[in-house]
């Protein structure tokens, strides 16, 4: 698994109120009004000139803070394929692999990489290739790789179950 895009590179410490505010959480549900305001309060850029298949390079402790899902699926739905940071908060790894957005550890890479400039990411050969040389980071797991080959982790159970072909029941939130 290949991909090839342009970096949106950020800092340590963002979280997840930075990348999807807190104040969208509950009465934003529609995935293209999401990726709208996908890390708005950070890079107000970042929503509207994201194109599919870039990626975001980030510092320490990527994604720390609440737990919410959205802060995964906000940069799914703006077309992010992966994100590249020194370390991730462990509840966001998470998130991002069952979004099929792939979390890669490399701090090496990190430190190299420039904001604005287009990388290559090989899953396979678990590696990172920019303007500045190659570097090498740890293999995702076989389950993890798993989850994010098929989509996303509900993708990957309704490929086991064979029922993929069905459509995803609808899902209100609020007192509806």
């Amino acid at each position: 698994m290949k991909f090839h895009g342009r970096v949106w590179k950020y800092g340590d410490d963002v979280n997840t109120d930075v990348i999807f505010p807190g104040k969208y959480t509950y009465t934003v549900t529609d995935p293209k009004e999401i990726a709208k305001h996908a890390l708005e309060d950070l890079d107000p850029n970042f929503a509207s000139q994201a194109q599919p298949g870039d990626m975001i390079v980030g510092g320490k402790n990527w994604g720390n803070g609440s737990s919410r899902e959205q802060a995964a699926t906000c940069l799914k739905y703006t077309g992010v394929t992966a994100v590249i940071a020194k370390s991730f908060a462990r509840i966001h790894f998470r998130n991002l692999v069952n979004n099929g957005v792939v979390p890669i550890v490399c701090a090496s890479a990190v430190d190299a990489i420039q904001n604005g400039e287009t990388i290559d990411v090989d899953l396979d050969a678990h590696t990172i290739k920019c303007a500045t040389g190659d570097f090498d980071f740890p293999p995702l797991s076989p389950t993890l790789f798993t989850i994010i080959e098929t989509g996303g982790l509900i993708q990957m159970l309704r490929r086991k179950l064979g029922t993929e072909h069905l459509p995803m029941p609808e899902i209100k939130s609020g007192g509806d």
